[in-house]
């Protein structure tokens, strides 16, 4: 069988120790890196700690937070690094699973991802931000082409799809805008979380879609909107205040799209 690898071609090694500092001398990783285990349900334990800790850092959404205890916000937060890393989406942390992430997790104390990273062009025009759509993580970008976070979302459903594309901010929704057209929609203040930003395609046409905040932060991680691209409420605040009008979005269903630009290796 033929080693698995990241979307950059790199192969990610099926055996050997733990090297990465997040999770060397881990007993309970030593166990799954041997293949002699997998986490899953009922698994609970500081080495699931340490790699909850480390799907955080990296953007995925686990609205349990790191607490070493496999439930359903950990399935879906492997499953959403799995579709990254191009493993079976299995949603248990198996060898390869593990491997992918000790060649992808930052540094502890860090955030974001050492290496195989998109690049911030769709068809050769810069981008501020890119939305992957099957791993449910928004990587945003300054204008200089830095990455500067990458945050958890949550989009469409199978019924309801968010499209991808290249598609510009059209309008920006401070509070009360973002409370008033909650009201005005969906009969509920509060749905659009606590900002707005209006999308349009490309070429102008209305795409339909928004990135906005959310009221139900569990939800996260998953296909459960209308269209819109939804985001915890402290990050669409920071998504807000960093992008303007007419900045570039491309929405990707992975980050092996082909109008992506080559992947970034940070260091």
């Amino acid at each position: 069988m033929e080693p698995p690898v990241d979307f950059a071609g790199t192969a990610i090694p099926a055996t050997g120790g733990l090297e990465h500092p997040r999770f060397a001398g881990s007993p309970q990783l030593a166990d799954v890196a041997s293949g002699a285990t997998v986490l899953g349900t009922g698994s609970k334990g500081d080495g699931l700690r340490a790699v909850q800790g480390a799907l955080m850092d990296m953007g995925f959404a686990l609205y349990g937070g790191a607490d070493g205890r496999y439930g359903p916000d950990t399935a879906r937060a492997f499953r959403n690094f799995q579709v990254h890393a191009g493993l079976r989406s299995s949603g248990v942390l198996d060898a390869a699973t593990l491997k992918a992430l000790e060649a992808l997790a930052p540094a502890p104390g860090s955030r974001g991802q050492s290496r195989a990273l998109p690049s911030p062009f769709y068809s050769g025009q810069p981008v501020r931000v890119v939305i992957a759509l099957r791993e449910h993580r928004t990587f945003l970008f300054d204008p200089e082409g830095r990455l500067v976070d990458i945050f958890p979302n949550a989009v469409g459903t199978a019924a309801t799809p968010t499209h991808p594309g290249l598609k510009v901010v059209r309008a920006k929704l401070d509070q009360v805008a973002t409370e008033d057209a909650g009201a005005r929609l969906w009969n509920d203040r509060h749905v659009f979380g606590s900002r707005l930003l209006d999308l349009s395609w490309a070429d102008g046409r209305r795409s339909g879609e928004e990135l906005h905040g959310t009221s139900a932060p569990a939800l996260l991680g998953g296909d459960v909107s209308h269209g819109c691209i939804r985001h915890a409420n402290e990050d669409i605040l920071v998504l807000h205040d960093a992008l303007a009008v007419g900045d570039r979005i491309a929405v990707v269903e992975t980050l092996q799209d082909p109008h992506l630009g080559v992947p970034v290796t940070v260091g």
